[in-house]
């Protein structure tokens, strides 16, 4: 296992970008009906929800703004996650708010982290360099 931390800076990368666009999909889902469903552009807490998973998902999987997105996106999980999930029960595997949680916290370290390597952010500071 030695072996992975030589590659840790691109392991991070492959989580934020790939995390960011799951994030990005659930916002798509909610925005356009998209991969899956309809649109919940009429309910305002979804609409509101939706937008912010659509954009900071893709900033995150970006790498460009990523910490505010990603501080903005780990709020939106921890609200979604008492507000919805856990009026039903504390327990995120009895509520179905794991995800939620995970989430959170994921997206929190993105926020302590940065975007890190394989980044739009890491593309352009190169080009000036």
């Amino acid at each position: 296992m030695i072996i992975l931390s030589r590659f840790s800076a691109q392991i991070y990368g492959l989580l934020r970008i790939v995390s960011g666009l799951m994030f990005a999909m659930h916002g798509a889902q909610k925005l356009f009906g998209w991969p899956t469903g309809q649109p919940m552009t009429g309910n305002p807490m979804m609409l509101t929800a939706g937008i912010i998973e659509f954009a900071a998902g893709l900033m995150i999987g970006l790498g460009f703004g990523t910490r505010i997105a990603a501080f903005l996106a780990s709020g939106e999980m921890a609200v979604a996650y008492f507000m919805v999930h856990a009026k039903d029960s504390l327990y995120p595997l009895v509520n179905h708010g794991e995800l939620a949680v995970v989430y959170c916290f994921l997206f929190l370290y993105f926020a302590s982290m940065g975007s890190g390597s394989l980044s739009l952010k890491s593309v352009m500071m190169k080009k000036k360099g």
